[in-house]
């Protein structure tokens, strides 16, 4: 039986994108990469690690893709928050 957490949720919008590293056990192939186009992948000893900026439902809908797959999901980490322009509004790199 999955027990799943419940997600503390504060209403109005999903808060800024963030640069996330999530670790997968295991080497993924071509095929199953290809489920995540938005993050870029690195092998790191017997893992896996994808990385890329995601907003809240983004990263559910990753978090969601993986369960799907039933890859073994080892950790999650919030690398950094991107600094926004105040004269465009857009996401600048840390």
């Amino acid at each position: 039986m999955r027990v799943h957490l419940a997600v503390l949720d504060h209403g109005g919008m999903d808060p800024a994108p963030a640069l996330y590293a999530i670790r997968i056990n295991g080497h993924l192939g071509a095929t199953v990469l290809s489920a995540f186009p938005a993050m870029t992948s690195r092998r790191d000893g017997a893992h896996t690690v994808l990385a890329g900026l995601l907003d809240r439902s983004a990263l559910y809908g990753v978090l969601a893709e993986i369960e799907a797959l039933g890859l073994d999901l080892l950790e999650v980490r919030q690398l950094s928050r991107p600094r926004r322009s105040a004269e465009s509004g857009d996401y600048l790199s840390p």
